[in-house]
């Protein structure tokens, strides 16, 4: 896939397109690659954000400056939300991005996915790095539903963290008791554990799977900059069961002149309440 022809685009209320995005941390005492470093990626990032236009985003591993490059190239009508995983609150952070002019954002917060997750910066499961997921409540605009949205990043390392971090979003999802959507990078493939935690115990669907329509291949969504094949999808939307129609999904393996924005490929899909 070449060129800027968006694969989803702008959708009309009351469909919603939602977007997921590993950004790719920057990381310039490690990055020798010139593929890897964030002045050169920042432009492509920019350019599928402007093309693709989702209304909520869903962005792991950015760090400030980067949080600030895509809250840029979406636009003013957007609110971010989310801080630093560390204990003060700085550092690399999961972000959730939602378009103002399509939602009410009634209230937000941000957990760590450990055994005490109002404490910012706490790890509990194996994990050496502190790991967090951003919970929003929002109103949509044009069908006046409220429902939940959760960005999320797993533990790359811990099996154990994975399948904790699972559960604890599954029963911070049952306790508010509306629509959600949960979008992340889980580091795990589908039909494991982790991903069986997250369906089951919230009630969840995997969009890929409940789609009406598949707009790409099953691509996988950690590419490490290669050209698109198929493989393992560690990156998911998953939306409460009988609550969404899923009209369309993607993975979008977009390359402007053969290069990629980021190591993970943006996972998309077009929603809308059962009832609309």
């Amino acid at each position: 896939m070449t060129g800027s022809v968006p694969v989803i685009g702008h959708v009309e209320a009351p469909e919603m397109h939602v977007m997921t995005y590993n950004i790719r941390r920057r990381m310039p005492r490690l990055t020798t690659r010139v593929v890897d470093q964030w002045d050169r990626r920042m432009p492509l990032v920019r350019r599928l954000l402007e093309s693709e236009r989702p209304s909520i985003l869903a962005v792991q591993e950015a760090l400030p400056d980067q949080a600030a490059d895509v809250h840029e190239a979406l636009g003013a009508s957007f609110t971010g939300m989310g801080f630093g995983r560390d204990a003060d609150r700085g550092g690399e952070r999961v972000m959730l991005y939602v378009d103002r002019n399509r939602f009410v954002v009634r209230r937000w917060t941000q957990i760590a996915l450990s055994d005490t997750p109002e404490v910012p910066g706490s790890r509990s499961w194996g994990n050496r790095i502190p790991r967090t997921a951003v919970i929003a409540e929002l109103t949509d605009h044009s069908t006046e539903r409220e429902f939940t949205v959760v960005a999320t990043h797993f533990d790359h390392v811990s099996r154990p963290s994975r399948r904790r971090s699972a559960e604890l979003i599954a029963r911070r999802i049952l306790d508010l008791d509306r629509p959600a959507i949960v979008m992340g990078d889980t580091n795990t493939d589908v039909e494991t554990v982790p991903y069986r935690t997250l369906l089951d115990g919230g009630q969840l669907v995997d969009s890929w799977v409940a789609a009406d329509t598949r707009l790409t291949p099953a691509w996988s969504t950690y590419s490490h900059y290669r050209p698109p094949q198929p493989g393992p999808r560690i990156d998911w939307i998953a939306v409460s069961r009988d609550a969404f129609e899923v009209v369309s999904v993607a993975i979008n393996a977009i390359r402007y002149e053969g290069n990629a924005g980021s190591d993970h490929e943006p996972v998309q899909a077009v929603l809308r309440f059962a009832s609309s």
